[in-house]
């Protein structure tokens, strides 16, 4: 590693860096409209939130709204129309940069059924988009309530498991042991339509919202319930791992975080996983006859695994958190530590299910205070809560947490009920920041950040520093989606990096491959060796091009009822093809516009348009 000595200053490029642990704030600012059950960073300053379909404050086209967009610098929300109700769906970005929502529940009035919904959403930063959706035409090819989704090497998004109905738990009558892909893809003899999988066969019953987190080398590490695999899904084969210890139940209603832990090419981009919490009660489909409570204690299990050959013949690596936790969030931080934030410490995930509910909640007893966990830092000190205020807002089911790009903590939901409450623990619309110490610090500053990077590609950042900056690291985070305590597709990768001799320069090249970083957008953060992160700014990883489109697939798809064509603006469809209904494709927003003789659609969008009938699918 080159060090160059400019006047007094030594600066260089590094991986290794230190961390800031002095005092953190907590502040309230703004409301979210919606509950906050879903929740992604779209943008440098926009997320949007999807909740169910209930009697929230904010309205749009004259009745209650299930979607909002947040402005994070002023806190302000705007409505959202998707048309299918949204709750418990997947999420996750293409490698175009739209983000789709699937998946969903079956319940209708105003909304649609959203079992079988692909809702679309093109970030924007002038207001003017919206939930792009078509339910009779572009739609998952099975019902899925309470999926996971994942973003592959390829840039498509792969969507497993969940319920053809849904409650409290999966059972066998209504499971869906299944994967599909969006785009639709011609593969494993199923040419467009769902694939087996016997892991979600075999993780009954609670093993809704599997955890998945994309490999260095294409595959998927899937858990569930106490079982764990490694999915090779252009094979379709399963290497399955070593079980969850000590019976501890990790997936919906035992909701638990897993995380990918940070890659970079010090630890050779080696697969390394992380899952805390859970319980260990009996995931029967009666928990009230079972005797479950909300005052049954969660598990304080915290394990590791390295993903190759040697990590999995020694199995999961087992640590204790200070307080036991269920529906908590892992949140990457820039200098490599996680947050672990929300949930409760005793009962189950829910609402209505179990013996001395508090209100119609499953769980009570709130964790307050969140646990930083450093993985660098030996086994028996990886948690700390030092500097850390608690927080009074108690953030138990449907609630979410997530980085943002100016590197807070943002908190936001939690509604154990039915339907809005008061009473505890009441609809949450509340929205809090914890402000880490290093926001306290002089910060690095950069700018000339491209839209696009490719693997390998190298580019170049203008910069400045603090005074007392001694080395640097370049870190991307996918900043990924939240839901009952899964993080679809967030991950942390340290990009290879050098400075200029005089020091106001970073060459930083992009992610060596497509495993290691799928394409899609993410978000970049320079960290001195302080640990002192730089504002995050947002590019896309790839090319920016839409995933691959597999035309036979969508022909099965869209079988006897007509043949579909997948369209972007660079190859607009002719006006007199496209007999297309544009006020059933979104009641708020005219999304195709008529130019001229032809068709022109959202850039980056994707879209199924049905060019021979009215009908997509058998209904």
């Amino acid at each position: 590693m080159a060090i160059l000595a400019i006047s007094s200053l030594f600066l260089w490029v590094s991986t290794a860096q230190a961390v800031i642990n002095g005092q953190w704030s907590l502040v309230q600012q703004g409301t979210t409209g919606v509950n906050a059950q879903q929740l992604a960073i779209v943008t440098e300053t926009t997320a949007v939130i999807f909740d169910k379909v209930e009697n929230n404050p904010l309205v749009i086209n004259g009745h209650k709204a299930w979607g909002a967009e947040l402005d994070l610098t002023t806190n302000t929300v705007r409505a959202l129309y998707p048309i299918t109700n949204t709750w418990c769906a997947a999420g996750s970005f293409l490698s175009n940069g739209t983000f789709t929502s699937t998946g969903g529940n079956p319940v209708q009035d105003p909304s649609s059924n959203g079992l079988q919904a692909i809702r679309l959403y093109e970030p924007c930063q002038d207001q003017s988009c919206q939930i792009q959706e078509y339910p009779r035409r572009v739609r998952l090819t099975s019902s899925r309530w309470y999926p996971s989704s994942a973003r592959l090497d390829d840039g498509s998004v792969m969507i497993l498991g969940g319920s053809t109905v849904g409650g409290y738990i999966n059972r066998p009558e209504w499971n869906n042991p299944t994967f599909e892909f969006y785009p639709a893809k011609n593969i494993h003899g199923q040419n467009g339509l769902q694939i087996h999988s016997q892991f979600m066969e075999d993780t009954l019953n609670s093993n809704h919202f599997p955890i998945m987190l994309g490999l260095p080398d294409g595959t998927i590490f899937v858990a569930a319930n106490t079982k764990a695999m490694i999915l090779n899904w252009k094979t379709n084969t399963e290497r399955r791992l070593p079980d969850i210890p000590n019976g501890v139940r990790i997936t919906s209603p035992f909701s638990t975080p897993g995380a990918l832990l940070p890659l970079s090419a010090a630890n050779s981009y080696t697969p390394e996983v992380l899952i805390c919490g859970g319980s260990t009660v009996l995931d029967t489909t009666d928990p009230w006859g079972a005797g479950i409570t909300s005052q049954i204690p969660a598990s304080s299990q915290c394990i590791r695994m390295v993903l190759t050959d040697a990590g999995i013949a020694a199995g999961w690596q087992v640590e204790q958190m200070p307080t036991p936790r269920i529906m908590g969030e892992l949140v990457h931080m820039p200098d490599g530590r996680l947050l672990l934030v929300n949930g409760a410490q005793t009962g189950v995930g829910g609402y209505g299910n179990v013996q001395q509910q508090i209100g119609e909640s499953n769980a009570d007893n709130p964790c307050f205070t969140p646990q930083i966990y450093d993985p660098a830092a030996p086994a028996g000190s990886r948690f700390s809560a030092a500097g850390i205020p608690a927080s009074s807002i108690p953030r138990l089911y449907h609630s979410v947490a997530t980085l943002t790009p100016n590197g807070s903590i943002l908190l936001a939901g939690s509604n154990p009920n039915t339907d809005v409450q008061e009473r505890q623990y009441p609809t949450e619309y509340r929205i809090e920041y914890y402000l880490p110490a290093y926001l306290s610090e002089a910060r690095p500053t950069f700018s000339g950040i491209p839209a696009t990077v490719n693997y390998g590609a190298q580019f170049k950042l203008n910069v400045t520093f603090p005074a007392n900056t001694t080395s640097v690291s370049v870190v991307l985070i996918d900043l990924g989606f939240a839901t009952h305590a899964v993080h679809m597709d967030h991950r942390m990768v340290t990009l290879q990096s050098s400075i200029d001799e005089l020091q106001t320069q970073l060459t930083v090249t992009g992610p060596p491959s497509a495993g290691i970083y799928p394409p899609g957008p993410g978000f970049l953060y320079v960290v001195t060796n302080r640990g002192v992160p730089s504002v995050g700014k947002k590019l896309i990883i790839g090319t920016g091009a839409s995933p691959p489109v597999d035309q036979a697939a969508i022909r099965q798809y869209a079988g006897e009822y007509g043949q579909s064509i997948l369209r972007t603006t660079v190859d607009p469809v002719p006006l007199q093809l496209a007999k297309v209904q544009i006020s059933r494709l979104h009641r708020s927003q005219q999304i195709v516009q008529e130019k001229g003789s032809r068709l022109a659609l959202p850039k980056h969008s994707l879209l199924l348009l049905d060019i021979m009938c009215s009908g997509f699918l058998k209904t």
